[in-house]
This record gives structure tokens, sequence and C-alpha cells, in this order.
């Protein structure tokens, strides 16, 4: 294959991932309030004018708008183009790594669930279960034709992956007296290890925690919240299951390398 097919085919993977990703604006905004993500067609929030489709061309629109609706004139987040680029650039790292298989297109849909979820958990502090459940389902389902991963696998990565955040969030409640960890965290690292598996499962946890306390700690030093800062661990999981995704072997590779002679 020709050097101008390679860059057509990954400008065609980045097109594609921002048009889906236009979609997951959508599903962000709708699911936690409960609305059909298929209708009523795209709309201003403020003025409710339907918009017309060279308005929702994918960041280009947002631009020519100069981030403002075409009839109000209201401001449009920076966020919708920031989720388009986010899961675009996740699109052409997956083909990057896995080229063009069916393989990439389950990763595609996982890569886009977790893009949802991370900023539904972001302005919500939930994690749905429309999207977290039937995602364990179908991480099983794809389990039966992913190379790197066996049925059993998948079902060891559910349960080790929903267990292990059960006895955290166990264990912190008998202790303080408090709910740490929510329901939604521990279905969203059962849906990762459904689709990864269960050897995911404890780097995950690991890469996730020390996410999370490099986000969380100045936070909390800069808030004075003495530790009552409610930080939504969802974003952390999926952050941390993208790069070792990615760059788990060779995360591996340099952590093995001091321990050679």
């Amino acid at each position: 294959m020709g050097r101008f097919e390679i860059w057509f085919l990954f400008i065609a993977v980045a097109m594609l991932g921002a048009v889906i990703g236009s979609f997951l604006n959508v599903c962000i905004y709708r699911i936690p309030a409960g609305k059909s993500i298929a209708f009523p067609a795209s709309h201003c929030p403020v003025c409710s004018a339907p918009l017309r489709w060279y308005h929702n061309v994918p960041v280009i629109s947002f631009l020519l708008l100069r981030g403002k609706c075409a009839f109000c004139n209201a401001k449009i987040s920076w966020r919708y183009p920031a989720v388009e680029l986010l899961n675009a650039g996740l699109y052409v790292l997956a083909f990057w790594y896995f080229g063009f298989s069916p393989i990439t297109l389950v990763l595609f849909l996982f890569l886009s669930a977790l893009v949802v979820i991370t900023f539904i958990d972001l302005d919500h502090q939930i994690i749905p279960d429309v999207i977290s459940l039937p995602g364990i389902v179908v991480g099983f389902a794809c389990s039966f034709a992913l190379p790197w991963l066996t049925w059993l696998d998948s079902i060891y990565g559910i349960l080790l992956g929903g267990g292990s955040l059960l006895v955290v969030a166990g264990v912190y409640e008998f202790l303080t007296k408090k709910e740490g960890m929510g329901g939604g965290d521990i279905k969203l690292l059962a849906m990762i290890g459904a689709f990864l598996g269960w050897k995911v499962i404890l780097p995950v946890i690991f890469l996730s925690s020390l996410i999370g306390s490099l986000v969380g700690v100045p936070l909390m030093l800069l808030q004075k919240s003495d530790g009552q800062l409610a930080i939504p661990f969802g974003p952390f999981l999926a952050t941390a299951t993208i790069v070792w995704l990615f760059w788990g072997r060779s995360i591996l590779q340099w952590y093995f390398s001091f321990f050679r002679v």
C-alpha cells in the first residue's frame, strides 16, 4: 500500500471518529436527562432551533460559527469539538496499532463508550447502567472473536473487575462509615474486564489510582477540602484503560528493564 493510500485511510478513520464523536455529544447531554438519543433531531439547547446539516460538521462548524449558535448567538461549549477530536484521536490510535480488522471495530465501540462514560461522570458523577451493563454483555460476546481474549478470560475479567472494586468499596465503607465508591465504577471495571480480560484489571486499578492521586491531591490542596472533595473515579479508570491498551506492553518492558543485569 502506498503512502497516499495510508494517509487517506488515516484521514478517513479520523473523520469517522469525529462524526461518531458528534453523536457522542448527544449521548453525553441526553442520557443523564433520560431523553431519547434519536429524537428530536439536533437543536440548540438555548433557543431550540433545529440545526441544519452544515451546522453539525464536526469541529469545522464550531470554528466557522466562532463557537456560537447560528440562530441565537448563544455560546457553544468547547466540549463539543473537544469530544469530537478526542474520539477521532482514539480511533486513529486504534487503527495505528491494530490495523483494519474486526478487532479495530470492536475497539471503536469500546473506546467511544469510555468517552461517553468519562464526560457523564465528570458532569453528574454517575455512570449510567444503560452503557455499562450492555457493555458487559457486548464485551463478553466479542470475546469469541478477539484474538487476545477467550470467553473464559472475559468471564474472569467481569468477576475480578466487578468483585475487586466491590471489596474495596465494602472495606472503605466499613472503616469510614461512608460510601467512597459508587456502583457505577464497579460495573465500569466489570465492562473493562469483559472487553480486555482479567489480566488488565490489576494494572488498570493501579494506574487509575496513580492518576487519581496525581490529579486529586493537588486539587484538594488548592481547594483546601481536607480530603472531602468528591472526585469521580470513572474518568481515571477510563484513562488508565486507554493507556494500558495502547502502551501497556511498553510500560512493562520499561519497568522490567530496571531488573535486567
